[in-house]
């Protein structure tokens, strides 16, 4: 008791007591200040997450990314593809087209060159017409015995019955029989012939 009516001792006492109370009330006030700055380093350590609609990790970013970059090469590679074979067939059809006229010009050509062989043939059969007209029976199977039976034909027919009728008797009285059997062969040839040309132009008559 004496000790607390010292005033040296009440006013040390006075003194840990003020200091006692400020230092609590400062460790409340600055402890969720603490608690505070604490979570805010926290969270400063840690890679914020984007918000939604781009709320995925940049992992996921760059294998998208990867995965359309091979996409886009793998159709650059499909197009020029495409573009090779568009030309080529492109050259193919131009070549095709080059063939298709010269084709065409040769068998034009052509058909103006049988024309031509056609016209001359008609013009040589009826001189050797007229020639074989002119000469015996006799004379006259003795050459065409040697001509094959299609030029004979194609003679004879230009002929009239009256000139053609000594021939064939010439053959059939030959004592070869081959050329009797000839003169037959000739006869139904030029008769079919006769009948295909009647055919013909009974078919161009509008």
């Amino acid at each position: 008791m004496k000790l607390l009516s010292n005033p040296i001792v009440l006013v040390v006492l006075g003194l840990v007591l003020g200091v006692g109370t400020s230092a609590a009330l400062i460790w409340k006030t600055a402890r969720p200040l603490m608690h505070e700055v604490a979570a805010s380093r926290a969270k400063a350590g840690k890679p914020e997450k984007p918000e939604k609609p781009w709320d995925f990790w940049t992992l996921e970013i760059e294998s998208l990314a990867s995965e359309l970059k091979d996409q886009k090469a793998v159709l650059k590679q499909r197009e020029e593809g495409l573009a090779l074979q568009e030309a080529r067939l492109a050259a193919e059809q131009k070549e095709l087209l080059k063939t298709r006229k010269q084709v065409e010009s040769l068998r034009d050509e052509i058909a103006t060159k049988m024309i031509e062989v056609q016209a001359d043939e008609a013009k040589n059969l009826k001189t050797l017409a007229n020639t074989y007209k002119n000469l015996s029976a006799k004379a006259a199977v003795a050459i065409l015995r040697e001509m094959d039976e299609l030029t004979v034909v194609k003679v004879l027919s230009l002929m009239k019955v009256d000139e053609v009728s000594p021939i064939f008797e010439e053959m059939g009285k030959s004592a070869e029989p081959e050329l009797a059997k000839r003169a037959a062969v000739l006869s139904e040839r030029m008769r079919l012939l006769k009948a295909s040309r009647a055919t013909a132009q009974a078919g161009a008559t509008p």
